[in-house]
């Protein structure tokens, strides 16, 4: 399984699946996720779950998993497969995953996972009821898909005569619900006479990424804690109050991410155009800063190079040993002295032009796992050069992975004028809240990353079902139930 090709495809290829009157289902990208389900079932679900992928990619993953048999996988597989199928079904649009089931019907899928899914999506949701009144004719398709025709109707014809707890009706249809009675209630809704006009639900009940509030007018001190502080730091605010706070967000940051089994080097531009000028000195420098203060939390070993005409000295900086002993000794205070190093070191060297083709150079002598170029893009030292070293590797036998993390202003910067290396994978980011997103991208190039992204997401999974950091995904569902029955 490709995993940066697949999270690049998942985070920008927002084609609908398609269900036309005659019963066709189309979808452009089939076969890509036929055969990424089929070389790892888990490993392809949980990318689902990554921040930053699109809707219609995850009603895909929905549908391929639930699509699919499986025989052969083991129960705890299975048990990963049912969680995310859940956290699916709940956490996107009801538009999105209703077009999911209603494909099950026309590719004639009857799993019995995807019953047990069908039935808790039309019966368990936390809108069901708004929902069947407004989707009544799909919704009603779905059901008797999952159950039969016969049986879901000979349910409806048993609860309608007033039936509620019959070996009948357990057998056919309530040992797939986790509360019968509501789900004797919205069976009897499902069957009863519809309301002309309804408007279904929108929004998803158990959103899966965070929707952070982004700025209507981006400054430098907006664009999340770490980088704010920094350019406070950086501008020569009260380093006594700065320098703690610094380390806590860092942390926060950092909390609940597994640590990356592997080398990361970093090629980090400190030139001046990343330091800038005026209203937005040290904007995407702090940005660029702040990515680094969350990689030295998170990768096991990590090496920083600085990639400027007064950084030329840069085989294994000081960056380096400071975070070996943020790992040693695991403490605020250290992650506190660290940052303030990093600070420090930044303003001291943020000067002169852009040299990244020979840092680079300089990163892969490390032998790391992955190098990591972190740029706005200009490159003023020898025009190109990057693009003809990246070029050169592959023939010279170098097979680490490189990437390029490119740090702009606001999201809407112009990059056709920035990219040194085309053919090097590149993502932009601008704000903290990318970083959910870029790590997992980041480190699917490189081999150890592999088993950081199944770990995280399987954490993040957890903590969402298991009313974990924050409020899980249960108990935000049977607290909206619970609403729904008063």
């Amino acid at each position: 399984m490709d995993i940066p090709t697949l999270l690049q495809h998942f985070r920008t290829h927002d084609a609908p699946l398609v269900l036309s009157r005659g019963g066709d289902l189309a979808w452009d990208d089939a076969e890509l996720h036929r055969s990424a389900r089929l070389s790892d079932p888990e490993g392809y679900a949980l990318l689902a779950l990554v921040p930053g992928a699109l809707p219609w990619q995850r009603a895909r993953v929905l549908l391929c998993t639930l699509a699919a048999s499986q025989d052969g996988l083991d129960e705890r597989t299975r048990a990963t497969l049912a969680k995310v199928t859940r956290a699916l079904m709940f956490g996107l649009p009801p538009a999105y995953a209703v077009t999911a089931l209603l494909a099950l019907r026309r590719l004639r899928v009857n799993h019995k996972h995807a019953t047990r899914a069908v039935v808790a999506f039309v019966l368990e949701h936390p809108e069901a009821d708004a929902l069947i009144e407004a989707r009544r004719p799909a919704l009603v398709d779905c059901f008797e898909h999952a159950l039969g025709k016969a049986t879901a109707r000979g349910c409806a014809r048993l609860i309608a005569e007033g039936d509620t707890g019959s070996g009948r009706l357990r057998r056919s249809l309530l040992r797939f619900t986790s509360d019968p009675a509501a789900a004797i209630g919205r069976v009897r809704a499902l069957y009863a006479p519809g309301t002309y006009g309804a408007v279904a639900p929108q929004e998803p009940p158990a959103p899966l990424d965070q929707i952070g509030e982004r700025p209507p007018i981006v400054t430098p001190t907006n664009r999340g804690d770490i980088a704010a502080t920094l350019v406070h730091l950086y501008r020569g605010g009260p380093a006594a109050e700065l320098r703690p706070a610094l380390a806590g967000y860092v942390a926060e940051a950092a909390r609940g991410l597994p640590r990356l089994a592997g080398h990361v080097a970093v090629v980090l531009d400190t030139s001046g155009s990343m330091r800038g000028y005026g209203d937005r000195e040290w904007a995407v420098m702090s940005q660029a800063a702040a990515l680094r203060l969350v990689l030295a939390e998170v990768c096991e070993r990590l090496t920083v190079i600085e990639a400027t005409e007064t950084a030329v000295e840069a085989t294994a900086t000081a960056v380096e040993a400071t975070a070996t002993a943020v790992e040693a000794t695991a403490t605020v205070v250290a992650a506190t002295e660290v940052a303030v190093e990093v600070a420090e070191a930044v303003v001291e060297v943020a000067e002169g032009a852009t040299d990244l083709a020979a840092r680079l150079l300089d990163a892969l002598d490390t032998r790391p796992d992955l190098v990591v170029i972190v740029t706005d893009g200009y490159e003023n030292v020898l025009p190109g050069d990057l693009a003809r070293v990246a070029a050169t590797l592959p023939r010279a036998g170098v097979t680490t992975p490189v990437v390029l993390c490119q740090a702009t202003f606001t999201a809407g910067d112009d990059l056709s004028l920035r990219d040194p290396a085309p053919q090097l994978p590149r993502r932009p980011f601008w704000h903290q809240d990318d970083f959910a997103g870029l790590l997992p991208w980041l480190f699917g190039h490189c081999a150890p990353g592999h088993d950081w992204i199944r770990t995280a997401m399987l954490s993040r999974l957890e903590a969402r079902l298991g009313g974990g950091l924050g409020g899980g995904l249960e108990d935000r569902l049977e607290g909206r139930l619970e609403g729904g029955r008063t």
